[in-house]
């Protein structure tokens, strides 16, 4: 069973989980970023007995459960960070805090093509993998031991795939991560200081400036931060205020689908398909956030390290202005 331990001075969780060990690559020094390729693919279809057993799938036909014919699969880890089984087990040990690593972790297979990529694929395809992310977030928070659901992909090995084909992942945690809680934070203390939403704020900023805009449909804003971490940072915002992704309405997903493909796109055609790390931010599964909270997506090309400055301080060091990588991603010709 893999351990949450607490750091008792800023009060950050960090998972202790020896049973990933085993999992490929594990303790490598850091290669050139290159694609992963296997043998024989697990996530092919065809090759459905090398992965655990699916959660759920599409099918445009009804089949039978870990057959090929589908095209979204939802599997578990095989190597997970946390584990569906057992209870919380919270306890004190002295000066520290600790509870088993209870949670779940999934990989959503996003294609039954090896070499698609999310960017590559028709914004139908796209709708269905996120109708799959609600989906199973839905299913999720029913569990009353989950606080926070986190749906993330790591594209290329530079932002820490293991896999060649296309996937993302979802991990339901027994606590809201720090980061997450200090959005949360700065959202609630705007909220009572001016009763409107921050990200609605930002994002008439933003319409009003227009040097940030990347793109921009009637439901949804693709914008580079004003303080971005890194270059070319990109946030995708609904217009509408909503603070729960699962909530969202198939007459949203019609408009995120190409919104998403397009900013992937633009950052493929500009920065010559770099590695990269997508991010879902919602509200906490049983918080009632409604009022101050904004869901949205954070797209991080992988162009810089992190390095001692950042770890030491918090500071990040970015070299291109957000106007400027705004300006670049808007002109790449599609």
């Amino acid at each position: 069973m893999p351990d949450l331990r607490r750091d008792p001075i800023v009060g950050r969780w960090v998972i202790i989980s020896t049973e990933r060990n085993g999992r490929p690559h594990d303790f490598a020094q850091m290669q050139p970023a290159k694609p992963i390729a296997t043998a024989i693919c697990p996530f092919c279809p065809g090759q459905e007995r090398l992965t655990p057993k699916e959660i759920m799938a599409y099918r445009p036909q009804p089949g039978e459960a870990n057959s090929p014919n589908w095209t979204v699969r939802v599997i578990p880890n095989k190597f997970p960070a946390l584990q569906v089984e057992g209870d919380m087990g919270r306890e004190g040990i002295g000066l520290y805090d600790r509870m088993n690593g209870v949670g779940a972790h999934e990989v959503i297979i996003e294609s039954p093509g090896h070499k698609e990529g999310l960017a590559d694929l028709p914004t139908k395809k796209i709708e269905d993998v996120l109708w799959a992310y609600r989906d199973r977030m839905i299913d999720l928070r029913k569990d009353l031991r989950f606080r926070y659901i986190l749906i993330f992909k790591n594209h290329g090995a530079a932002a820490g795939a293991t896999l060649e084909h296309s996937h993302s992942q979802l991990i339901a945690l027994p606590i809201v991560p720090t980061s997450v809680a200090d959005e949360l934070d700065g959202c609630r203390a705007h909220y009572e200081q001016k009763e409107r939403c921050i990200y609605c704020d930002i994002l008439r900023q933003d319409l009003s400036d227009g040097n940030r805009i990347v793109a921009e449909n009637p439901e949804f804003l693709c914008v580079t931060p004003y303080a971005p971490r890194f270059p070319f940072e990109m946030w995708i915002l609904p217009k509408r205020h909503a603070a729960y992704f699962e909530e969202s309405q198939k007459s949203q997903f019609e408009f995120l689908a190409p919104i998403l493909s397009e900013s992937l796109r633009r950052m493929d055609k500009a920065l010559g398909r770099p590695s990269y790390n997508f991010i879902l931010h919602s509200s906490p599964l049983h918080e009632k956030t409604g009022d101050y909270y904004h869901w949205h997506l954070e797209i991080i090309p992988k162009l810089t390290q992190v390095a001692g400055f950042e770890w030491g301080t918090g500071f990040y060091i970015n070299p291109v202005a957000p106007e400027e990588s705004a300006k670049f991603l808007r002109e790449a010709e599609l």
